[in-house]
């Protein structure tokens, strides 16, 4: 009789938590990053991609699989002390973890995906801009005004 509750509480307990992202999908995702300077893609900047689960080193353009997180996913590029940028990507619960944790599991599921953001995603593809840094490029600067005083 004991065991009969024992194996009908595990059933329960098993289809309760099939809605859960954390046992029916993975904790990572790969993302493919690419770096922007003046409107062109450049290749060969360094960046590092950091959230509270980890931190992850690819050079762009390139894919890199990192830890999902419920929190933020902050990129970090840098090439050849030439250009620099920095973007932070907003991680999203998923329709399917979402739907499914509400329905199967009154809520529950997604407290446990928050705590292992197996529910939550990035998006497929991270664009950073790139800022030019060092030397001044003076051929690009607007023309100078009349009257200015120059000392």
């Amino acid at each position: 009789m004991m065991a009969t509750f024992s194996r009908t509480g595990a059933l329960a307990l098993l289809a309760a938590l099939g809605g859960c992202a954390t046992i029916s999908e993975s904790n990572q995702q790969t993302l493919m990053l690419h770096t922007i300077v003046d409107n062109r893609e450049i290749g060969g900047a360094g960046c590092v991609l950091t959230n509270d689960k980890g931190r992850w080193f690819v050079t762009s353009p390139g894919h890199v699989t990192v830890q999902k997180s419920a929190g933020n996913l902050f990129v970090d590029c840098k090439k050849d002390g030439a250009s620099a940028g920095q973007d932070v990507v907003v991680s999203r619960a998923n329709a399917s973890a979402t739907v499914g944790n509400a329905v199967l599991t009154a809520g529950l599921g997604y407290l446990l995906d928050k705590r292992t953001g197996a529910g939550f995603d990035y998006p497929e593809t991270l664009t950073v801009l790139m800022r030019r840094t060092g030397a001044r490029d003076y051929q690009n600067d607007p023309p100078e005004t009349a009257g200015t005083a120059l000392h």
